[in-house]
C-alpha cells in the first residue's frame, strides 16, 4: 500500500523530477502562466504555493529556501517583492489550473497552469456623510400634479385583456389586413 507518499512519481528518477518542477515553478513564477500535461501541472501548484508562501514570509531564511529551488536570482527577486505584495490579502490558492484540450503527438490532456491577479491590501474608502437636506415647501400646484399621475397609472394598469378587446372594437372590418395567401397570388 501506498500510504503516507504523498506526489506523483510522473515515470522519472528522483532526480530528474526534482530538476523538472525546479525548472518549471521558475518558469511559472518567470512567465506567471505555462502550459504542460494536467499531472505536472497538478503537482506544480503544490511547488508554486509553498515558493510564494515563502515569498510572503520576506525574511533571510525563507529567501535562502527559496534560492534552493529557484536558482535564477532574478526570479527570487521578483517572488519577494512583485509576487509576496500581490498575494499578501490571500491565504493559498495562488495558482490556477485551466485544461485546454490534448497534445497532438500523444493525446495527452494539457493544462495551462498561471498565477491568479491578486488583490493588493485596499484601503477602505470611509464613506462621507452629506448634510441633513432641508424639508422641501410644497406648493398647491405640486401637490396636483401627483394625482394627475395616479390616473394615469391606472388605466395604464388595467387588465391587459380588456385592453386588447376594445383595440378589437376600435379597428374597422375595410382595415383587416388581406390573408397571406392574397397577397401572394396578388403579387404573381
Amino acid at each position: 500500500m501506498r500510504h503516507g507518499k504523498s506526489g506523483r512519481k510522473l515515470n522519472r528518477t528522483s532526480s530528474h523530477r526534482l530538476a523538472m518542477f525546479r525548472n518549471m515553478v521558475t518558469s511559472l513564477l518567470d512567465h506567471e502562466r505555462i502550459y504542460t500535461t494536467d499531472a505536472k501541472a497538478k503537482e506544480l501548484r503544490r511547488w508554486a504555493d509553498r515558493m510564494i508562501t515563502l515569498g510572503k514570509r520576506g525574511d533571510l531564511h525563507a529567501r535562502r529556501q527559496a534560492l534552493q529551488v529557484i536558482r535564477d536570482k532574478r526570479v527570487v527577486h521578483k517572488l519577494f517583492t512583485d509576487l509576496a505584495q500581490r498575494y499578501q490579502a490571500r491565504s493559498g490558492g495562488y495558482t490556477r489550473t485551466v485544461k485546454v484540450g490534448f497534445r497532438v503527438g500523444d493525446a495527452a490532456p494539457m493544462s495551462l497552469i498561471e498565477l491568479m491577479k491578486g488583490e493588493t491590501a485596499k484601503k477602505k474608502k470611509k464613506k462621507k456623510r452629506k448634510a441633513p437636506k432641508a424639508p422641501k415647501v410644497t406648493t398647491p400646484e405640486l401637490e396636483a400634479a401627483p394625482e394627475a399621475e395616479a390616473e394615469v397609472t391606472e388605466v395604464v394598469e388595467a387588465d391587459p385583456a380588456e385592453a386588447i378587446a376594445e383595440k378589437a372594437s376600435e379597428a374597422e372590418p375595410d382595415e383587416a389586413p388581406e390573408p397571406a395567401e392574397k397577397k401572394k397570388k396578388s403579387k404573381a
